[in-house]
């Protein structure tokens, strides 16, 4: 993709671990409700682009977004969601949005990772085991412009952060 082109601020949003886990069998490995509340609330609005996996991992299409779904399988359809087979279109079905979200999973993390001039990363500071991963953040292009760390709570056992990065001009 030609980043020159993009006038958006295009935003990886995950939750990881040290080790860059995402997810397991399709499903996230962790529960931390407070990390979903601002998934939730710095999403809303917006345009969520994602794969086909993680579309097919959640009950239904996330409300108040614009669903983008991007899968090679041209037959593929879905409900309350836009099916896109290239990122250029994914991108070009966010309309007027200036913020879409990239929401996973990792492929598609990694090919949007190029484009985006920013991420926004709960870091679970804990190893897992995975089959999904986060892109490594090449800390020569991206800067960490905000750190906000949580402590473990009685609901949930691990300690994590929340990473907000830029792209470096």
């Amino acid at each position: 993709m030609n980043e020159k082109k993009i006038s958006k601020d295009i935003t990886l949003i995950a939750a990881t671990s040290d080790n860059n886990a995402l997810g397991k069998d399709n499903q996230l490995i962790w529960h931390i409700s407070e990390d979903l509340k601002r998934f939730k609330r710095l999403t809303q609005g917006h345009a969520v682009i994602m794969g086909r996996k993680t579309f097919e991992s959640m009950p239904k299409a996330l409300p108040n977004r614009t669903n983008i779904i991007l899968t090679r399988n041209r037959e593929y359809t879905a409900t309350d969601a836009l099916i896109a087979h290239t990122p250029q279109e994914a991108l070009a079905f966010t309309g007027d949005d200036k913020q879409p979200f990239i929401i996973g999973g990792g492929e598609i993390y990694t090919l949007f990772l190029d484009v985006s001039h920013t991420i926004e990363l709960t870091r679970v500071h804990d190893t897992f085991e995975a089959d999904a991963f986060f892109p490594a953040i090449d800390t020569t292009k991206w800067l960490l412009i905000a750190e906000e760390k949580n402590m473990p709570t009685s609901d949930q056992p691990h300690t994590y952060s929340y990473l907000t990065y830029k792209k470096i001009s």
